[in-house]
């Protein structure tokens, strides 16, 4: 495997960004050389949590190991403390996400811009962006995971009220994401009355603060025949967790 640091300029956020990017590396031949290849690999785009960056999952897991041998390439960008959202007051961090991100890597790198070669995962935060571009974009993501989600931002806003963080309140405003474009829940319901229905992988630990949201996704899931393959056990909102599961997940995603 290869692992590439990778630092470019954002059209879409007007700002330097980055993103690691492993990928795989083809066999030398007979001369000890690798010889050029034309294969483009099928890619996840693996998400980082809201305290986190590009460089936590490579950190706090194994994750090059976990895929070495994998036809995978996995890349890992930096998004700040966006939800993976176009802020009400602020960046496009959706359109950074969703679009110029698979953009920027499917040009740079042999990474197959094909739907059913596309996949997301991510934890916490990173939950959320995930099934928010497979439920979101299903014509360009075939499959998804989440870790630990945070997957009812409308409930978050309740919660924190006007205690949530100064970054939540520029991202949503201050207005109800129920029944938006930013509400899970409503692109579930969206998604289900199409053909196109994103593979959906999702866990979390039972004693999560996050475990209630989690089962009332996967209950919400369900009840719409969604394809969501769901698991729990014992476990926090921690690496621990998330490196055992990081695993599970590619286990599931192999075809």
């Amino acid at each position: 495997m290869a692992l590439l640091h990778c630092d470019f300029h954002s059209h879409v956020l007007g700002m330097a960004m980055a993103m690691d990017v492993i990928l795989p590396q083809p066999e030398p031949g007979a001369d000890g050389l690798t010889a050029a290849t034309a294969a483009r690999y099928p890619c996840l785009y693996l998400l980082h949590g809201l305290s986190d960056d590009q460089t936590i999952w490579q950190r706090r897991t194994s994750i090059e190991r976990y895929v070495a041998g994998l036809p995978l390439a996995v890349v890992m960008p930096a998004a700040h403390r966006s939800f993976y959202t176009n802020m009400r007051h602020g960046l496009r961090y959706w359109d950074y996400i969703s679009l110029e991100v698979p953009a920027v890597a499917e040009s740079l790198f042999a990474i197959s811009g094909r739907r059913e070669d596309r996949f997301a995962a991510g934890l916490s935060m990173g939950g959320y962006g995930a099934f928010k571009l497979a439920l979101r974009c299903p014509a360009r993501f075939a499959a998804a995971g989440s870790l630990s989600g945070a997957l009812d931002v409308a409930l978050l806003a309740a919660q924190w009220g006007e205690t949530a963080p100064p970054d939540f309140r520029c991202i949503f405003g201050g207005e109800p994401a129920a029944g938006t474009d930013d509400d899970l829940f409503h692109l579930a319901e969206q998604v289900a009355a199409t053909p196109l229905r994103p593979r959906l992988w999702q866990c979390c630990g039972t004693e999560d603060f996050l475990y209630g949201q989690n089962t009332r996704f996967r209950d919400c899931a369900g009840a719409l025949g969604l394809p969501l393959t769901y698991s729990e056990g014992p476990g926090s909102h921690d690496w621990g967790y998330w490196d055992c599961n990081i695993q599970r997940f590619l286990q599931w995603l192999r075809p």
